[in-house]
């Protein structure tokens, strides 16, 4: 077995949110290929319970304690330089030197980098037979630009800048990789557009979802308190996207669907809400759970989910997880952007209030079982993590001839 360097912005595992999902079902694949080296950040203190999993999957591993807001202080440093600030966000003494300390020594022989602000960890060349991947996931500097056409100066001015310097640190990367890595086809050809002279290392590997796992065929208590009729979102709620796309739900297109249906319920399910998303409560009809340990009964026992997003970048888990369960999923085109079209689930994407307020009704008022089985299905074919992630040891090890194909 070769010797696999695995860095990450954050600890693989467990598989609660978007990019841990991703980077668990990765380490957990390699594992049974390679010796793993990994080295991550833990950003969240309840991580740490979770290491020694991590360490039976591995050769040897490394793990820095990350505080946010110390870590956001640190990241303003990068204003005077030029740099991306998530650099800075992302940066250890102690990580470099176990890096550094593992390549000096001859042990790695592989290297995937795991977000794009990993690859700071590496020098620009490598020695010889030394192959090196990186998996953006998404195309994080547009998820900055994005954020700053909606946000007042200086945020306005801060987020363009961090979009403009990563974008040409990822630029860079990519050139200096063997192959470079993104969640969608979608993706890949937007970073394609921007840096063409990547075109030939870009490439996609799409996610999976486990539908023995989310399966609708279980039986789940109902986690809800009361009958009625129930739409539910669910994420990580202190994220900026996932705050923006519920209090824009739950302002603009809640209030009118449950004007006509007394019943409805409007569910916001997922850990550390923010005030913004706690004060929704405030409006009828619309809650928020917090952490839950189980997603899928809310899912289950929902009419149907729903993902209003109007910034994002790549693949939405929590849209495949949905589909997975059967559940017809009212999306905003921005959260079906890295998801292969289906025209048989083209009515469920809405743009603006009055086109999700109605189609919110029709799903609310009809039975959809045979919409939610469509999605199902659709998971079942193109999400399969078993097949998909066959993809990464062709690149790691160069041995596809169509391999930068995308």
């Amino acid at each position: 077995m070769k010797n696999l360097l695995f860095l990450a912005h954050r600890i693989p595992y467990p598989p609660n949110k978007g990019d841990k999902i991703r980077s668990c079902h990765l380490l957990h694949y390699l594992s049974r290929a390679y010796r793993v080296y990994l080295g991550s950040f833990i950003d969240d203190p309840s991580d740490w319970a979770h290491t020694g999993t991590l360490k039976s999957l591995c050769a040897e591993t490394r793990f820095v304690a990350l505080h946010p807001l110390r870590a956001r202080v640190r990241s303003l440093a990068a204003l005077a330089t030029g740099e991306p600030l998530s650099l800075r966000y992302y940066w250890s003494q102690a990580l470099k030197h176990w890096v550094d300390g593992l390549l000096n020594a001859g042990a790695i022989e592989r290297v995937l980098i795991f977000s794009s602000a990993m690859a700071q960890y590496l020098p620009a060349t490598l020695p010889e037979g030394m192959r090196r991947v990186i998996d953006f996931v998404d195309m994080d500097s547009d998820k900055w630009r994005q954020y700053s056409r909606s946000k007042p100066w200086p945020m306005r001015w801060i987020y363009a800048r961090e979009g403009a310097s990563l974008f040409a640190f990822e630029r860079r990367q990519a050139m200096r990789s063997e192959a470079s890595v993104f969640v969608s086809e979608a993706e890949a050809a937007l970073f394609k557009t921007q840096a063409p002279e990547t075109a030939e290392r870009v490439t996609y590997l799409e996610n999976g979802v486990d539908t023995e796992y989310f399966a609708p065929y279980r039986s789940y208590p109902n986690p809800y308190p009361e009958d009625g009729r129930i739409l539910v979102f669910t994420g990580a709620m202190d994220y900026w996207a996932n705050v923006d796309a519920v209090c824009w739900f739950a302002k603009e297109v809640f209030p009118a669907v449950q004007a006509r249906l007394a019943d409805a319920r409007f569910y916001i399910v997922g850990a550390k809400p923010t005030a913004a998303v706690r004060g929704l409560t405030a409006i009828p009809g619309v809650f928020a759970t917090g952490a839950v340990e189980d997603v899928r009964p809310y899912l289950a026992h929902a009419t149907a989910a729903v993902a209003p997003l109007r910034i994002a970048r790549g693949v939405q888990n929590k849209v495949l997880e949905a589909m997975a369960m059967a559940k017809p999923v009212l999306a905003t085109p921005q959260a079906m952007e890295g998801i292969r079209p289906d025209p048989k689930l083209r009515g469920l994407i809405v743009q603006g209030p009055e086109q999700a307020i109605a189609c919110a009704l029709s799903l609310l008022n009809g039975p959809q079982q045979g919409i939610g089985e469509l999605a199902r299905q659709r998971v079942l074919r193109d999400y399969n993590w078993r097949e998909n992630l066959k993809r990464i040891t062709e690149l790691l090890e160069g041995t596809a001839a169509s391999h930068y194909e995308s």
